[in-house]
């Protein structure tokens, strides 16, 4: 007889918790300043950032390997 108040009070936490988030979402998008908008220019490009990402995990991976053939 107790599962079904568990898992209604599970839905309403899951419910609640659905809805602070989205209205965090909207808070923090909108105290965005425009001014502080860094021009496109300047920033780096996505297809850099990926590069290095997938630089630092092949470093990773190498390490990984070398340190399981060691032992």
């Amino acid at each position: 007889m107790a599962l079904p108040s568990v898992w209604s009070a599970v839905r309403v936490a899951i419910l609640s918790v659905s809805v602070v988030g989205l209205l965090s979402m909207r808070l923090v998008g909108a105290g965005q300043d425009s001014g502080s908008v860094i021009p496109a220019e300047s920033r780096p490009c996505v297809d850099c950032h990926a590069f290095e990402f997938m630089q630092r995990a092949l470093q990773d991976l190498k390490k990984t390997a070398y340190n399981l053939d060691t032992r």
